[in-house]
C-alpha cells in the first residue's frame, strides 16, 4: 500500500543550505553543460570588463598626465609591445578603440551567457512541469480526495515559474558575484594594497548581512505562496461552479468570500515588500559608505603623492562593478529562499508514491476478460489511504457478497451512502480492500495490474466530465482508434445520434468547458457513447441516466441488451422501472445486501424494493392522471 500522502498545505522539513543546493544540482541534470557554457561566457565577459579600468588608468596616468611607468612593470611591457609610451601618447585613439572593441566583445559573451542560462532553465521548467503532470496522473485516488485543486495548480505553474526564474538568473548571478570578486581582488592588489583593503572593508559585512537577513525572513515567502494558493483555490472553485452561484444569486456572497483570502495575500505580500525595503535601504547605505571610504582614502593618498589619479579612477570603476552584484547577493539569497520554498512545494507532490501497479498484466494482457465477477464477504472502510477495514471502523461495506455472470446485467439499488458507488470504486481499483474477496474471471482483483484491469471497464458516472472539444473527439476519447462509423454506432446505442445531427456542425460541434453548452441528459448520453465505443467486457453505469427521461432510459438499456456481443453490465439507478430490465437486482442498505433477485420476485417480496416500487408506481400514476386532466 502507498504511504499516506501529505496534504498539499504541508511541506517537507526545512533543509540545510547544502541539501538545498543539492536539490538544485539534481534539477540541473542534463543541462549542466549549458550552464557551464553560460558561466564560461560570464567569466570571459567579466575578465574583459576589468580591462577597461586598466586601460582608462593607463590613459589618464601615462597618456594625459605624462607619467612614466616603472621599468619592468606590466604596463611598461605592454607599451613596449605596442611601440612605447610615446607612441601611445601620440595615438590616444588606440585605448578608445580598445574600449569599444571590448564593449562589443563583452556584449557578445553576455548574450551567450543569457541564452545558455535561458535555454537550460526553460528546459528544466518544461521537464519539471511534464514530470508533475505525469506524476499527478499516477497518484492514489485518496491523495486527490484530500488535495486542493487550486493549490495543485499553483504548485505546477507559479512555483515552477519561480524555479525557472531562479535557474535563469539567480544561479548565474551567484556565479557572477563569485567571478567578479575572484577577478577583482588580484587586480586591485596589483594596483594598490592599501586601497584594496579600504575598498573591501564593507563588502564582507554586506554579504553576511544579506545572508543572515535572508535567514530571518525566508519563512515569509512560504506564507506568501500559501496565501496565493488559497486565492487560486477560491477562484478555481468559483469559476467551476459559476452556474450554481448565479442560479442562487450568490455573487455577493462569493465576492465577500474571495475578499478574505485576497486581503490575506495582500497583507502577506505587503509585509514582504516592507521587509525587502528595509534590506535595500540598509544595503544602499552600506554601498554609499563604501564609495565614500574609497573617495576619502583615494583623495588623501593622492594629496600625499602616493596614489595616482588614474589608479583612484580604476578603483572607483572596479568598486562600481563589484558593489552591485554584492548588493544583489542579499536579493539573490532572499529570492533563493523563495525558490527553495517552491522546490519544497513541488517535491511535496513528487515525494508521494505512485499508485502501485502490482499484478500479472504480462500473463493476461494478450486476452480480454470474459466479465465474470464474484464478490465474497467484502468489507471496506474509508480510513485514510490504506483503506483499512478494522472492526471498529465506520464501514462503507459490511460483508457484501454477490456474483455476476459473463454477459449478465446486474442492477444495484439502495439509499444514499449504502455502498453502491464504493463497490464500483473498488472494482476499478481506485481504492484497495483488505478484507474479503473480489474476483474477475476467477482471478483475485488485487492481483491484476491496475492500468490493465481498468482498460477492461467502460464507466459512465452520474456527473460525466466532457472536454472542451468536438462531440466526435469526446466520444473518441473512449478509444483513440475508433472509426467514424463506430462513433456513430455508439451514439445510436446511447440515443444521442439524432440530437447530434440537429446541431449545425453535427459531430464537429465544439462544446464548452465540461460540456457546459449541453443539457445534463445530453452530457450523460455523450459519456455513455464514449464508454460504448470503448467496447469493454464490463460496462458500469453509475446512475448514469438520471438526467434522461424514463422512456429514453428504457430505450437505451434495451439497445445495450440487444447489441451484438452483449457485455457484463452493472447498473446503479434509483428508478425501479430501469432495474426491471436487469437479469438480477441486489438491494443495499447500510453497506449490506438485504435483498437479491430479479424484478418480478422482488416486487412481491416484502422489503425495501417493494416499498420503493409501490411509492414510485403511485407517484407515476398520480402524475399521469394529473396530465390527463390537464389535457
Amino acid at each position: 500500500m502507498n504511504p499516506e500522502p501529505k496534504k498539499t498545505g504541508q511541506t517537507e522539513p526545512e533543509k540545510t543550505g547544502w541539501q538545498q543546493f543539492r536539490l538544485i544540482w539534481q534539477l540541473m541534470s542534463g543541462y549542466r553543460l549549458l550552464y557551464g557554457g553560460a558561466i564560461l561566457a560570464l567569466l570571459v565577459a567579466n575578465t574583459l570588463n576589468y580591462l577597461m579600468p586598466l586601460i582608462i588608468r593607463a590613459t589618464i596616468d601615462f597618456g594625459i598626465s605624462k607619467e612614466t611607468p616603472e621599468p619592468g612593470e606590466i604596463t611598461d611591457r605592454i607599451f613596449d609591445v605596442i611601440g612605447g609610451v610615446d607612441f601611445f601618447r601620440a595615438n590616444l585613439w588606440i585605448p578608445a578603440a580598445a574600449i569599444v572593441g571590448i564593449t562589443l566583445t563583452v556584449g557578445i559573451f553576455t548574450y551567450l551567457k543569457g541564452r545558455g542560462a535561458a535555454l537550460a532553465s526553460d528546459g528544466i521548467a518544461r521537464r519539471l512541469k511534464n514530470q508533475l503532470y505525469d506524476h499527478l496522473h499516477h497518484l492514489p485516488s485518496a491523495y486527490h480526495d484530500r488535495a486542493d485543486t487550486g493549490d495543485l495548480v499553483q504548485r505546477c505553474t507559479s512555483d515552477v515559474e519561480t524555479l525557472r526564474m531562479a535557474l535563469s538568473t539567480q544561479i548565474v548571478d551567484i556565479a557572477n558575484a563569485f567571478i567578479l570578486i575572484m577577478t577583482a581582488v588580484p587586480i586591485m592588489l596589483y594596483l594598490d594594497v592599501r586601497m584594496t583593503v579600504v575598498s573591501c572593508v564593507l563588502i564582507l559585512p554586506m554579504v553576511f548581512f544579506g545572508y543572515f537577513y535572508f535567514g530571518r525572513v525566508k519563512h515569509l515567502f512560504r506564507e506568501v505562496d500559501q496565501a496565493e494558493a488559497k486565492v487560486t483555490t477560491v477562484v478555481q472553485e468559483n469559476l467551476t461552479g459559476i452556474r450554481v452561484v448565479r442560479a442562487f444569486a450568490q455573487q455577493s456572497h462569493e465576492i465577500a468570500k474571495f475578499a478574505g483570502p485576497n486581503a490575506s495575500y495582500r497583507d502577506q505580500a505587503l509585509r514582504m515588500v516592507r521587509i525587502m525595503a528595509i534590506y535595500w535601504s540598509a544595503s544602499d547605505l552600506v554601498a554609499l559608505s563604501q564609495f565614500g571610504l574609497v573617495l576619502i582614502a583615494g583623495v588623501y593618498f593622492i594629496s600625499v603623492g602616493s596614489l595616482s589619479v588614474g589608479t583612484l579612477f580604476a578603483f572607483i570603476f572596479i568598486i562600481h562593478m563589484l558593489l552591485w552584484p554584492v548588493r544583489q547577493m542579499g536579493r539573490i539569497l532572499t529570492e533563493l529562499g523563495k525558490t527553495m520554498v517552491a522546490i519544497s512545494r513541488t517535491r511535496d507532490i513528487l515525494s508521494v508514491e505512485h499508485e502501485s501497479s502490482e499484478g500479472q498484466s504480462h500473463s493476461i494482457s494478450a486476452r480480454m476478460i470474459q466479465g465474470r465477477i464474484a464478490i465474497d464477504d467484502l468489507w471496506f472502510a474509508h480510513q485514510g489511504d490504506d483503506s483499512s477495514a478494522d472492526e471498529d471502523s465506520n464501514h462503507a461495506l459490511n460483508g457484501v457478497s454477490f456474483n455476476v455472470g459473463a454477459g449478465e446485467t446486474l442492477a444495484i439499488l439502495g439509499p444514499s451512502g449504502s455502498g453502491k458507488s464504493t463497490i464500483i470504486h473498488l472494482l476499478l481499483r481506485l481504492y484497495a480492500y483488505k478484507r474479503g474477496s473480489m474476483r474477475i474471471d476467477d482471478v483475485e482483483l488485487s492481483t491484476y495490474d491496475r492500468k490493465w484491469i481498468r482498460s477492461q471497464f467502460g464507466v459512465v458516472m452520474q456527473e460525466p466530465f466532457l472536454y472542451s472539444k468536438t462531440l466526435a473527439e469526446n466520444i473518441r476519447l473512449g478509444r483513440g482508434s475508433a472509426t467514424e462509423h463506430e462513433i456513430v454506432d455508439a451514439a445510436r446505442v446511447a440515443h444521442i445520434h439524432d440530437t447530434i445531427l440537429g446541431f449545425d456542425l453535427g459531430y464537429e460541434t465544439q462544446i464548452g468547458e465540461r460540456g457546459i453548452t449541453l443539457s445534463g441528459g445530453q452530457r450523460q448520453r455523450i459519456a455513455l457513447a464514449r464508454a460504448i465505443v470503448r467496447d469493454p467486457p464490463i460496462l458500469i453505469l453509475d446512475d448514469a441516466l438520471s438526467a434522461v427521461d424514463s422512456e429514453t432510459e428504457s430505450t437505451i438499456l434495451g439497445a445495450l441488451q440487444q447489441r451484438q456481443g452483449r457485455k457484463t453490465t452493472i447498473v446503479i439507478a434509483h428508478r425501479l422501472s430501469t432495474l426491471a430490465h436487469a437479469d438480477r437486482v441486489i438491494v443495499l442498505d447500510g453497506g449490506r445486501v438485504i435483498q437479491e433477485g430479479n424484478h418480478r420476485d422482488l416486487v412481491i417480496e416484502d422489503g425495501l424494493y417493494r416499498r420503493l416500487w409501490q411509492i414510485q408506481s403511485s407517484l407515476e400514476t398520480d402524475f399521469r392522471m394529473e396530465m390527463t386532466h390537464a389535457v
